[in-house]
C-alpha cells in the first residue's frame, strides 16, 4: 500500500503508523463521564469497506494524516491533513 503524504509525496505504508478511527471526536479532556471514555477507547468498528483513518506519517515527517481507505482492497480514496479533519468534525458536533 502506497500513501501520498501531502508533505513528503508517495512513499511505502512502512514508513507510517495506524492512528485510528477517524469517525470519532475525542471526547474532551474535561469530561469526567468514564462511559464515554470508554466507548472512545474500548469500543471499535472493524469495517469492511470504505473508511476514515488516522495515520502518523511515523518515519517522516511525522505529521498526522486523514486517509480515506478501502480496508478490503487498500486503495485510498483522499488524504489530507488531520488538523482539517478534526477541525470540520468540531463544526459539525457543534451545530
Amino acid at each position: 500500500m502506497r500513501i501520498v503524504c501531502p508533505f513528503c509525496g508517495e512513499r511505502d505504508a512502512a514508513e507510517f503508523s495506524y492512528g485510528g478511527d477517524a469517525t470519532r471526536l475525542r471526547p474532551d479532556e474535561a469530561d469526567a463521564d468514564s462511559g464515554r471514555w470508554c466507548d472512545y477507547v474500548f469500543r471499535r468498528d472493524n469495517p469492511r469497506g470504505w473508511h476514515h483513518e488516522y495515520w502518523q506519517h511515523l518515519h517522516g515527517c511525522r505529521a498526522w494524516l486523514y486517509v480515506n481507505r478501502n480496508t478490503a482492497t487498500h486503495e485510498i480514496r483522499e488524504v489530507r491533513m488531520a488538523e482539517e479533519h478534526v477541525a470540520r468534525l468540531r463544526q459539525e458536533a457543534s451545530e
